[in-house]
């Protein structure tokens, strides 16, 4: 199935189905996907090895000056703005500037949309790292991904790259205080010939035991939206992800759904 790249720094801004009318940034390559996740329903397709890329990353001072060249062009023309938005093709926090970037970033928003949101997309797997740490602290969006309570599921989900622990996870999503949203894709079908399902009862009962321990203030669910590298998966229906919201709303959290 076919899947895309980002192929500029800044990109947008987009109607995004989960945030509003978004600016994006992309610190990764343009020309590949750079991630410690191989995620099998990524829509930037597989994670090459490291052999098969050159990590590049976009210097801190480029980005800065393409955000504000983006930002006085709105401005000018009174375009309208929710949110500017790390995600791009891979992991945000990757980046060996990422905290920098996070503070010019605050810097120039405040300068010319005060009112923006700042959103970090994030696989949540170098929250470890106190620069990391202390910059997604600093944004409005925290947004951090936690696919299923189970390690084995994770590792079909969203094949990490290195050694992966959910209780390790859990631990450390816990610092932020309930300064963090949730986010969790919910897909069903098959790949390599095993069953792909994290909507089943012991998954949810699962999932949502350990987001009584995170306290997050929101919870995102949503589904495949677009192509994925691994062609037998499906979307789960939106009535089946308002079960899931209904539910979670009901132990007391606040939800979106995208479908």
């Amino acid at each position: 199935m076919g899947t895309f790249l980002f192929d500029k720094i800044i990109f947008g801004p987009v109607k995004s189905r989960r945030l509003g009318i978004s600016l994006g940034i992309n610190l990764l390559p343009t020309d590949s996907k750079l991630c410690n996740f191989n995620c099998i329903y990524c829509e930037c397709g597989w994670t090459p090895g490291k052999q098969e890329i050159k990590i590049k990353f976009h210097p801190r001072e480029l980005v800065a000056e393409k955000l504000e060249e983006m930002l006085v062009k709105m401005k000018e023309n009174n375009e309208q703005l929710d949110v500017i938005t790390y995600a791009g093709n891979g992991e945000p926090t990757l980046h060996t500037d990422f905290d920098k970037i996070i503070d010019d970033t605050i810097r120039l928003r405040d300068k010319y949309f005060p009112n923006v949101r700042i959103a970090v997309l994030s696989n949540a797997t170098l929250i470890h790292k106190e620069s990391v740490f202390k910059a997604l602290n600093l944004v409005e969006d925290n947004i951090l991904k936690l696919d299923s309570a189970f390690d084995e599921t994770v590792r079909l989900l969203n094949n990490p790259i290195g050694k992966y622990d959910t209780k390790k996870l859990v631990e450390n999503l816990k610092k932020f205080n309930g300064n963090l949203i949730i986010q969790t894709m919910f897909v069903k079908g098959f790949y390599e010939g095993k069953l792909v399902d994290n909507t089943t009862e012991n998954e949810l009962v699962a999932w949502i035991d350990l987001l009584h321990q995170i306290k997050p203030k929101m919870v995102m669910i949503y589904t495949i939206a677009r192509d994925t590298p691994s062609p037998d998966l499906v979307k789960v229906s939106l009535d089946d992800l308002n079960i899931i919201k209904k539910r979670l709303e009901n132990e007391g959290f606040e939800v979106q759904v995208s479908a």
